[in-house]
């Protein structure tokens, strides 16, 4: 690839519109565009957009090779143990060498940065099990650059109701759960599991606005944080964030747990590395001792194919 010359005279770090115009051999109706739907590194200061000549540079590279020469892969959406644990297990393998993050956002608020670009991938999940390879695709066709993605699948997992270890002992019906007294860590609106949750209380007749809810937890790790130090009593959440707190769990079903990425990012070395070791023994070990995985299928297309 023939690197780009800067316009002549310019040596800044940052150019303006009509230079990085310019300087990509592009209309400044078509920079202003790129601008708007976030394809482009930029800035604004005072007023006036400014684009990091290096980022720019950057960018060009990363779409000219399908990602291929990407030193990071950033992962937004539902949060998971055992996600938790291969990231965090790749990220101290590889050390400076590049950068790989998961940020527990929720699965819509995931996805709402995958369309802004703003991220590589988003972990979502969407209802139970039977209904995901309908309930997952309608899900991104939501969106307007659903065309672009595509939807890995990561695996199967155990979803239900995260209880104290004394309360479950106490309880002898599941519609005790739902009795005033006690207190649920709620998740916020636009996740999975708040999703499942409410699916769970339609069939006892009753509603989240009618559960004594004493916080939001912002992912489930924190829900579970919140039961495992008495600050809540019940969080939906999965079997293994249980298993990680020591806490009681009520199995409600399974559900598919999967990954949406634009198609550049599927030929990406990060994101091929990460999936084989979603394919690793290594990974097998981490679910056993978690619990409440199904890893049949893990790292199957399972839509965006065609």
């Amino acid at each position: 690839m023939t690197a780009l010359t800067p316009p002549a005279g310019q040596s800044n770090a940052f150019m303006s519109v009509h230079q990085v115009a310019e300087y990509l051999h592009l209309n400044e109706k078509k920079i202003y565009a790129l601008v708007s739907e976030g394809g482009i590194p930029a800035t604004k200061v005072t007023g006036k957009w400014m684009f990091p000549r290096e980022l720019v540079d950057r960018w060009v590279l990363d779409s000219a090779h399908g990602g291929l020469l990407n030193d990071r892969l950033m992962i937004a959406g539902s949060d998971d143990p055992l996600l938790h644990r291969l990231i965090n297990d790749y990220s101290h393998e590889i050390g400076d060498r590049a950068l790989i993050s998961f940020t527990a956002t929720g699965t819509r608020l995931g996805l709402e940065l995958l369309q802004a670009r703003r991220v590589d991938a988003c972990a979502i999940h969407w209802g139970p099990l039977g209904e995901s390879d309908t309930r997952h695709p309608a899900l991104l066709r939501q969106y307007s650059r659903h065309a672009e993605w595509l939807l890995i699948r990561l695996f199967r997992r155990e979803q239900g109701l995260i209880v104290s270890p004394p309360l479950l002992q106490q309880i002898r019906d599941t519609r005790e759960l739902f009795d005033p007294a006690f207190r649920w860590a709620l998740r916020q609106r636009g996740t999975g599991s708040l999703r499942f949750l409410m699916e769970i209380l339609s069939h006892y007749g009753c509603n989240t606005g009618t559960l004594n809810s004493t916080l939001t937890a912002l992912s489930e790790r924190e829900a579970a944080a919140a039961v495992s130090m008495n600050l809540a009593d019940i969080a939906p959440g999965t079997r293994a964030g249980a298993t990680e707190n020591n806490l009681g769990f009520i199995s409600f079903g399974w559900e598919s747990f999967d990954l949406a990425l634009p198609r550049a990012v599927w030929f990406r070395r990060l994101l091929q590395n990460l999936l084989g070791r979603l394919k690793s023994s290594q990974c097998e070990a981490f679910a056993k001792t978690l619990n409440g995985y199904d890893l049949r299928d893990r790292g199957d297309l399972v839509w965006g194919d065609d």
